[in-house]
Order: C-alpha cells, then sequence, then structure tokens
C-alpha cells in the first residue's frame, strides 16, 4: 500500500489502542440479543395462547357434538309421538272419538256437505277398588259388613262371641 492511501491514526485511536471499535459493538450485540430474545418469549406465548384455543375449540366440538346427539333423539320422540296412529291411540285413551261429518260454510252462507254427530265414547271400564295399604309389620284384620253379619249370626248375636 501507498502512504497516501492509509489512513493516518487520529490521536483517540492512538490513545485507545483500537478499543472503540469493540466498546462501539457491544451496544449494537446487546441490541440484537435483547431483540431476539424479545421475540423468542413472544412466539413462546403466542404458540401457548394458540394451544389454548386449540383446547377450547376441541372442548366446544365435543359439547356440540353432544348437543347435537339429544337434538336428534328428541326429534325422534317427536315425531314418533307425532305419528298418526300414536296420536289415535293417545286419543282414544282420552275418550276422544273420530269426527262426524264436516259440513263447510260458503262465503254466500250456504251450507256444503250434510253435518253428523260423532259416535258416542264408548264407557269407560269400571275402576277397581284400590287395595287397602298396610303399614310394615302389621297385620290385616277382615272387615264385617254389620248387615251381612246380622244376616249370618242371627238377630241379637254378639259379633265376637255368635251368640
Amino acid at each position: 500500500m501507498t502512504p497516501a492511501a492509509r489512513p493516518r491514526p487520529t490521536l483517540t485511536r492512538m490513545l485507545s489502542g483500537g478499543r472503540d471499535r469493540r466498546a462501539a459493538r457491544a451496544p449494537f450485540v446487546l441490541l440484537v440479543v435483547a431483540l431476539l430474545a424479545t421475540g423468542l418469549i413472544s412466539l413462546l406465548l403466542l404458540n401457548a395462547s394458540v394451544n389454548q384455543g386449540a383446547f377450547q375449540l376441541s372442548k366446544y366440538k365435543k359439547q356440540t357434538q353432544q348437543y347435537t346427539d339429544e337434538e336428534q333423539a328428541l326429534q325422534q320422540d317427536v315425531d314418533r309421538d307425532s305419528a298418526p296412529g300414536e296420536l289415535a291411540s293417545k286419543a282414544h285413551r282420552l275418550g276422544m272419538v273420530p269426527g262426524g261429518n264436516p259440513a263447510f260454510l260458503r262465503p254466500n252462507g250456504t251450507v256444503r256437505g250434510v253435518p253428523g254427530e260423532a259416535p258416542a265414547p264408548p264407557p269407560p271400564p269400571p275402576a277397581a277398588a284400590p287395595a287397602p295399604s298396610l303399614a310394615p309389620g302389621s297385620t290385616a284384620l277382615p272387615t264385617i259388613d254389620p248387615s251381612t253379619q246380622a244376616r249370618t249370626s242371627g238377630a241379637g248375636a254378639s259379633p265376637t262371641t255368635g251368640r
């Protein structure tokens, strides 16, 4: 190299001995390390947030599937209970009967069709007398109708002795 091409040493360079280059690099290196650490921590927090959201999404999907299954079961119950045969049997159990011939009123006030009465409902079956309930450990005593007792044992007989 030629002497003119070489930079001239300055007074500060001669006194510091070249340490100012390393000293000038230290803040830059610290800045880069701080930026990298901040980026890494941000990525870890973002990853944790995404994982938490994925777990919640999985929980909500499972809950939605359970609600869908329950809705389908309820819809099947409604469909089964609203079938014509089921409705007819429920109506019959309630004492309802099919209607008679309908008649319709026209806008001009005339009647179309011949109205008819619905058939009478069948009589309800006789209700059985409920059995007397007994307390646990008790024995049932037969009840005797006084009119029956008077006929079988004679007039003036004592209920306990039969005399």
